[in-house]
């Protein structure tokens, strides 16, 4: 089942190369959606795909050194069928 969710992400968060690893793993799992930093030190997320995917791509990501989430924030939305890719957005 295809799902997009919005997340907003705390923790070592920025300046530890989340956006590169969330932008790696989402294309390697084909995810699509758009990660950006945000200026109250949280990462903004929009991830869709297949359901069971997600928790993988957030797996991926914290399983970076550096990188340590401690909470997430998320609600279900509706799905972009016109999306194609996953974008880091600056």
């Amino acid at each position: 089942m295809i799902v997009r969710r919005h997340m907003y992400i705390s923790g070592d968060v920025q300046g530890v190369g989340f956006r590169y690893r969330a932008n790696y793993a989402a294309k390697g799992l084909g995810l699509t959606g758009y990660v950006r930093n945000l200026y109250d030190g949280r990462v903004e997320i929009e991830i869709q795909g297949e359901r069971d995917l997600i928790p993988r791509f957030l797996g991926e990501i914290d399983a970076g050194s550096f990188v340590h989430i401690d909470n997430i924030e998320s609600k279900d939305l509706p799905v972009d069928k016109e999306e194609r890719v996953f974008r880091v957005l600056h």
